[in-house]
């Protein structure tokens, strides 16, 4: 797990625009994913709402890339 320290070395934007590219290549939309604003000092990434469908497509996408 990172310490918050570590944490707050990552780029936010670069971290979400990142996510959202791998995700947009892989067909999945995730609207809300967005730089958690609320919580500047634990440089959180907010993941957002998925419906149960593309949940489960994220998750296939997940486990293919991790099996590669």
């Amino acid at each position: 797990m990172a310490t918050p320290q570590q944490s707050t070395d990552v780029d936010l934007s670069a971290a979400v625009e990142s996510l959202r590219a791998a995700v947009d290549g892989a067909d999945i939309v995730m609207p809300s994913l967005a730089v958690d604003a609320a919580t500047p000092n634990l440089a959180l990434v907010d993941l957002g709402r998925l419906r149960a469908d593309v949940a489960l497509r994220l998750a296939r996408a997940l486990q293919r890339g991790a099996a590669a």
